[in-house]
């Protein structure tokens, strides 16, 4: 942080403020202290038939691999508006939301990850300007070494599990990947 967003001095300084643990930014000018906190990425497990909807990226990071539709919760909206808004955007879909099912802290990249068990519903679902191909994938069909990100890979083995159970817990977990 180089200026102050309130009176846009370049009196900032990065120190830990009185009554607190950790560094924060802070204006010297007019005491302003900010504080930068976990993204939200949130996003749909769609399911169909025991079949899971799955997007290829068109958009870096990762670009050209496959991934559940996902992404950076926007400011005013709740969990489930912004995973039903990002699966929409990169698959066309418009699936209805059965339950919370995985989440994962990344505390090494500040992120967290939500995802919810949907039921796709219809079939109308394709590519968009953020996902080259949009399929549904048996659990045979999935290009497991071509998966995006590992909290994608954690909820579809998880998915699978629960399809031979029959139940499907919401599971919660830290995952340490660096």
């Amino acid at each position: 942080m180089r200026y102050c967003s309130k009176c846009g001095s370049d009196q900032i300084e990065f120190k830990v403020p009185a009554d607190d643990n950790l560094k924060r930014y802070i204006c010297s000018a007019c005491d302003s202290i900010f504080y930068t906190n976990p993204n939200l990425i949130v996003g749909t497990i769609c399911i169909k038939d025991e079949r899971v909807l799955l997007c290829k990226r068109n958009i870096e990071p990762r670009f050209g691999r496959w991934t559940l539709p996902a992404g950076f919760m926007e400011n005013a909206e709740t969990l489930q508006e912004g995973a039903l808004r990002e699966t929409k955007e990169e698959t066309q879909a418009s699936p209805k939301i059965i339950s919370p099912y995985t989440a994962f802290s990344l505390t090494h990249i500040s992120q967290v990850h939500f995802f919810y068990l949907a039921d796709l519903g219809d079939e109308e679902f394709g590519p968009t300007s953020e996902s080259s191909e949009v399929k549904l994938f048996k659990k045979d069909e999935i290009p497991w070494d071509e998966i995006a990100f590992p909290t994608v890979t954690k909820t579809l083995e998880y998915y699978f599990d629960d399809v031979i159970s029959g139940k499907f817990p919401f599971r919660e977990e830290a995952l340490k990947l660096w």
